[in-house]
């Protein structure tokens, strides 16, 4: 997919947020660290690359990952895209809501449409993630 560069429109730089408080992927996911639980979903702009979101299928929980590994798909009308894990660990909980309601991740990404929580695998290595600043260098 063609990347787009909303950030240098100062008027598309709200619709693209990237909220400071997460870290990020080269894949487009982001991850909330809470002590040794993160919640993980795909970033604004992945949800606006893939269009109108009608299914995510997800059948991870109770299994043990590795960063990087395929831990679902997501698919929009056009295209099916995995999902790939930001850190090493075991998924605990997939968000209900998006069985009934996909199109959550496609309105609001980083709040009821995140995907998953984990259990973070002690020693996990997180310094390959991206800050707010990193990734927006990644997709401008």
């Amino acid at each position: 997919m063609a990347k787009k560069n909303y950030l240098a429109n100062p008027k598309k730089m709200q619709f693209m947020s990237t909220p400071e408080n997460l870290k990020y992927t080269k894949d487009h996911e982001w991850v909330a660290i809470d002590g040794n639980v993160a919640t993980i979903g795909i970033t604004h702009y992945a949800q606006h690359e893939l269009g109108d979101i009608v299914y995510v299928d997800i059948n991870s929980v109770g299994k043990k990952l590795a960063a990087e590994e395929i831990f679902g798909t997501v698919e929009a009308v056009k295209t099916v895209s995995d999902l790939f894990l930001p850190v090493s660990g075991t998924i605990t909980e997939v968000n209900p809501a998006l069985e009934a309601t996909p199109e959550l991740v496609n309105s609001d990404p980083y709040g009821e449409g995140w995907m998953v929580k984990m259990e973070i695998e002690a020693g996990a290595d997180l310094s390959r993630l991206m800050d707010a600043a990193g990734y927006n260098s990644l997709i401008g």
